[in-house]
């Protein structure tokens, strides 16, 4: 049997991400529900902090491109706690689309490889990794 390019750790780390992401959409699906999305929120930061490690997820978080999106982020968080969960679940989305945005490029390449829908998700995904790297660039700029 082939060995996984994932430690164990990163094994668990993935699992916490579907798992927070799962409870995300649950909570969507069951009109803001606030504990699901807290639970989720908290899944899917313990997971990439297994997945990553706590110093490069600290490191990313931290970076200088990054602190719109990662207090958009964290606003979100205590917004949904606050009890505020459709107004904090949008501006964690934003968080989110600015922290990930980059990724989107790379996950549209899997995705194309979907059966039916596959193309238009890719595309969809591309324009998406697109945006959000124009915001970068442009937030990169010296005034």
């Amino acid at each position: 049997m082939p060995t996984m390019w994932l430690t164990d750790m990163q094994k668990i780390g993935v699992a916490f991400c579907s798992g927070g992401g799962f409870f995300l959409i649950g909570g969507v699906i069951l009109f803001f529900d606030r504990a699901m999305l807290a639970m989720g929120n908290i899944l899917f930061l313990l997971g990439i902090t297994l997945l990553l490690g706590p110093q490069r997820t600290f490191l990313f978080f931290a970076r200088r491109q990054k602190w719109q999106g990662t207090a958009a982020f964290v606003a979100g968080i205590i917004l949904i706690l606050m009890r505020w969960p459709l107004l904090g679940f949008v501006v964690e989305i934003y968080g989110i689309f600015v922290l990930f945005g980059e990724f989107f490029k790379t996950i549209a390449g899997f995705a194309y490889n979907i059966p039916v829908v596959g193309p238009y998700l890719a595309k969809g995904l591309q324009r998406a990794g697109e945006k959000a790297g124009e915001g970068n660039r442009n937030r990169d700029l010296p005034v």
